[in-house]
């Protein structure tokens, strides 16, 4: 069964850092773009970052260039979102979802898989 689960959400100061985790099994993971979106309170779900895990190119929200960093290990079908300088603007349900596809599209309606999301809170 195809599974995407998300970790490493939390409660975390302005300016400090989390470490998200995306497991993911059940299909070729190397066959698809991970993407990791947010839904905060009143907005819609938007993409943050993306990884095609067959050339491990990246795409970022210009709002997160320079602070958030998406990384991929291949061998244990996981991704991960390294979100350091924390905004309470930031503050966010987290997802992980795949794409079949060969780039980075991180286009909501396009995803094939989802996981259920992990919340990150930053407070000021």
């Amino acid at each position: 069964e195809v599974q995407l689960v998300e970790s490493g959400g939390g409660l975390v100061q302005a300016g400090g850092s989390l470490r998200l985790s995306c497991a993911a099994s059940g299909f070729t993971f190397s066959d698809y773009a991970i993407g990791w979106f947010r839904e905060a309170p009143g907005k819609e779900r938007e993409g943050v970052a993306c990884i095609s895990s067959s050339d491990n190119s990246t795409w970022y929200k210009e709002y997160v260039k320079g602070r958030f960093t998406i990384s991929s290990d291949i061998a244990k079908n996981t991704v991960y979102l390294q979100m350091n300088s924390l905004k309470p603007e930031d503050t966010a349900v987290y997802y992980c979802a795949a794409e079949s596809s060969t780039g980075c599209y991180l286009y909501q309606y396009g995803m094939d898989y989802w996981g259920k999301g992990t919340l990150v809170t930053v407070s000021s």
